[in-house]
């Protein structure tokens, strides 16, 4: 009996309990500035009529006491980019908002513009009005016009003539666009292309694409998702699947933060000027193609920077090859990989002449032990030449070739550290210290065939090492 009675007063006090709400709260006006988590929103760079992800910020009371926040909105009120959500109510201007002692309270930012040029800000403010002054929030992003190319069932998304895109609008891929046969693609300078998860390009056999950057106005080819974290990590998109006898012209382009960067299969390639980084495999994947890159700048691919597989000829001159990464610290990540054989997508292997490798002028380096690893088939040609470089390399014979007393290891330095100025990629730049071993140490015939180096500074005297002077 007494269990039965203690029972049910528990329940009578639950019932009053749970009976109680906010409407028996007294909420004070604040005497004190609110804390917020965030001063400034800087959203992802967005595009014409497309929303942004959601952005958060939270709002904290550190009073001993409830109070009312008089006012929260928008500074450019309904004329807004932006809206807001507040504690669950969306809208842009929210009056008497409630926040318990000791407590929170979300607001949620997005962004869905409409663009009026190629590129402009997007900035407001989040106003918070109360006997304790004014606080804001800053919204800030970047708005671009854009082009979409959408595969569907019913759109295969192919390029069908010959065509130029300029930078008057962002160029924005959902799913594979296909640059069909004899087709050519010029990319003019100062053009944004964005992948979407799981999308990318294939150039068809015959096909050619023409990447015309300038110093002053890179292209730029990457994913869709542009806020600064995901621009230091693979895995946002695919690849640019170059088709045999496809070309491919690359100058002053930066490239990144897909699975593959240039996926080529026989193909004739020259890339000049250009930074190729941040890829979940390869940055370049070489099958039996032919290779003419100078100037370039390459870091941050899992498996190597460069894979060269069934033979082909490969010139790199005057280039920085840095594989560093502590998003994939776990992976190879080798500078170059270069085999004669190579598995085809059925899984047969198949095995070609390496007709020609030649580094010259250059760095490769990493964190790992040998920066350069060769598989050499028994009885098939593998000419390489490391001429004048650096190189990490501390296998006895375990990168597949040795380094002393081989003549075509000529002049060149291993395991003396270049000293970048910064490896890692949020903050990257390959460029060398003052006192690095890189510095004049470049064959100066080699030099003349590369006069300005990747950001146009002359190296035609005292050479250094790599794609900077």
């Amino acid at each position: 009996m007494k269990f039965k009675l203690l029972l049910a007063f528990s329940f009578w006090m639950l019932l009053v309990a749970v009976s109680c709400n906010k409407d028996d709260i007294t909420f004070d006006s604040p005497t004190q500035q609110l804390r917020f988590s965030r001063d400034t929103v800087f959203c992802d760079t967005v595009y014409h009529q497309v929303r942004s992800e959601t952005y958060v910020v939270k709002v904290y009371n550190n009073e001993d006491k409830d109070v009312m926040i008089p006012r929260v909105n928008l500074e450019k009120g309904a004329a807004s980019l932006y809206r807001i959500n507040v504690d669950g109510k969306p809208g842009y201007d929210f009056q008497n908002v409630p926040l318990r002692k000791k407590d929170s309270l979300y607001i949620f930012v997005e962004i869905a513009p409409q663009a009026t040029g190629p590129e402009a800000i997007a900035e407001d403010k989040v106003l918070f009005t109360s006997p304790g002054g004014q606080q804001h929030v800053t919204l800030f992003s970047v708005v671009q016009d854009a082009e979409f190319f959408i595969q569907t069932p019913g759109n295969p998304n192919v390029i069908t003539s010959s065509t130029t895109w300029n930078n008057n609008k962002a160029k924005i891929i959902y799913g594979n666009l296909t640059i069909n046969p004899s087709v050519t693609l010029d990319i003019n300078a100062g053009t944004k292309v964005y992948f979407h998860k799981n999308s990318g390009m294939k150039v068809s056999s015959g096909a050619v694409l023409n990447i015309n950057g300038t110093q002053a106005d890179q292209v730029i080819l990457r994913g869709d998702r542009n806020d600064p974290y995901y621009d230091t990590i693979p895995k946002n998109w695919n690849s640019i699947r170059m088709e045999a006898n496809s070309t491919l012209n690359m100058n002053h382009a930066r490239l990144f933060g897909g699975t593959r960067g240039l996926d080529m299969r026989q193909t004739n390639a020259t890339i000049t000027n250009s930074f190729i980084h941040t890829f979940f495999e390869y940055g370049i994947y070489a099958v039996g193609s032919t290779v003419n890159a100078n100037n370039l700048v390459m870091n941050n691919c899992g498996l190597s920077c460069i894979g060269v597989f069934l033979g082909g000829k490969h010139s790199y001159t005057h280039a920085t090859i840095a594989n560093y990464s502590k998003t994939m610290s776990s992976f190879d990540r080798a500078g170059i990989f270069a085999a004669n054989e190579w598995k085809n997508d059925a899984g047969q292997t198949q095995q070609g002449a390496l007709q020609l490798l030649d580094i010259k002028n250059s760095i490769i380096y990493s964190d790992r032990d040998d920066a350069v690893h060769f598989e050499q088939t028994p009885g098939q040609q593998f000419e390489f030449l490391l001429q004048n470089s650096l190189i990490k390399y501390t296998s006895a014979t375990g990168a597949g070739f040795t380094f002393d007393n081989n003549p075509r290891v000529v002049q060149t330095t291993k395991n003396t550290d270049p000293q970048f100025v910064n490896y890692f990629m949020a903050k990257m730049n390959l460029r060398v210290k003052p006192g690095s071993p890189a510095l004049g140490k470049g064959n100066t015939a080699v030099a003349a065939t590369v006069p300005s180096d990747i950001v146009g500074v002359s190296r035609t005297t005292n050479p250094t090492l790599g794609a900077y002077q």
